[in-house]
């Protein structure tokens, strides 16, 4: 069987999913597939680079740099002649571009089996407003939100009435975006922070996120083939759980079985199954939640293509039952394959 691991990309997120892929590429291999790195960050030109060069992740690190390559890249790598011979593709990519549909519909459109969700899960999930819209329908518990556009970024009543309806406790983020890149938690309510968050986080989206802080426990969820894994929790011990302290080492403690109640893990584990059936994924995908002071789950999001290194989350949770990552890349390219007979 002839895998190709789309990875690395254009988002603000390929540093990470050049990681994922590098380890996906190397599991999959220890199995005996044959396995095509593929980067549509080059487009048509991906054959002529090196794995080593697609590594090479320095050049790309700053969103000004991401700027220079055009999503025309992604259709020109997928239009290539290589993909008439692979049976399955194997997406490692994050952000936009790569979990939003985009790559998704352009292997819809060549017939190709891929992994992880179909075009409208993955882009109802990445856009963390409309999701929360679905989730608050269902009865899912989400923190309140409100949506700032950059027409607004300077307009100090809308940061008066954010403060009023949210409360002082917020967390401002992209609307788009993963790996917590341009996220800020502000505890005091003081308007030029608001200002300053909002600033940061429209740099990658228009409009801006700004959500009700809750306070509590950060549990994690993964699912395989609408299985789900033992729940994690993640522990921070200075500041919150940021770019930093995800890529970091030894910035983390993850508990893995997170130390809960019976009755609170199995609504939890109920709660993740709703959000990743409301929002019609497959595959696999990941439920981010808030545990408070009541034991509620409140959902943050849910990620269609969590990180995906022997040591994220997901592995770390399919470890914890005897899976181990090879096995959990294999299991996931069968479910790609049997999504599609399906």
């Amino acid at each position: 069987m002839k895998i190709a691991v789309v990875y690395g990309g254009i988002s603000t997120e390929r540093n990470v999913a050049i990681a994922g892929g590098k380890a996906v590429i190397e599991a999959l291999r220890s199995l005996n597939y044959e396995v095509v790195p593929v980067d549509p960050a080059y487009g048509a030109d991906f054959l002529a680079r090196s794995e080593e060069q697609i590594a090479d992740i320095e050049k790309f690190h700053d969103i000004e740099d991401l700027k220079q390559f055009e999503t025309r890249a992604y259709i020109d790598c997928i239009a290539s002649d290589i993909f008439d011979t692979i049976d399955v593709v194997f997406i490692v990519l994050h952000g936009k571009f790569g979990e939003d549909g985009l790559i998704q519909s352009l292997l819809e459109l060549r017939g190709i089996p891929y992994t992880g969700s179909k075009v409208k899960a993955s882009a109802l999930s990445s856009d963390k407003a409309a999701s929360k819209m679905m989730l608050s329908a269902a009865g899912v518990l989400t923190p309140q939100w409100e949506m700032v556009h950059k027409s607004d970024i300077d307009n100090l009543d809308v940061y008066k009435d954010l403060r009023s309806s949210l409360g002082k406790e917020l967390v401002v983020k992209p609307n788009d975006q993963g790996s917590t890149i341009g996220l800020t938690i502000i505890d005091n309510g003081n308007l030029d922070d608001i200002h300053n968050a909002i600033v940061l986080a429209s740099k990658y989206s228009d409009p801006v996120m700004v959500e009700k802080y809750i306070e509590g426990r950060e549990l994690t969820v993964g699912i395989i083939g609408g299985e789900v894994l033992p729940i994690i929790e993640i522990i921070t011990h200075d500041g919150f759980y940021d770019y930093e302290h995800k890529y970091t080492k030894g910035k983390t403690e993850y508990i893995c079985p997170a130390d809960l109640t019976d009755d609170i893990a199995e609504f939890t584990a109920t709660m993740a199954t709703i959000v990743y059936n409301v929002l019609g994924c497959d595959g696999f995908a990941r439920v981010d939640f808030r545990l408070d002071d009541e034991g509620q789950p409140w959902c943050l999001e849910l990620n269609t293509i969590p990180g995906f290194t022997s040591k994220s989350l997901v592995p770390m949770a399919a470890k914890e039952i005897g899976i181990e990552f090879p096995e959990l890349c294999e299991k996931i390219v069968n479910l790609a394959l049997n999504k599609e007979k399906d």
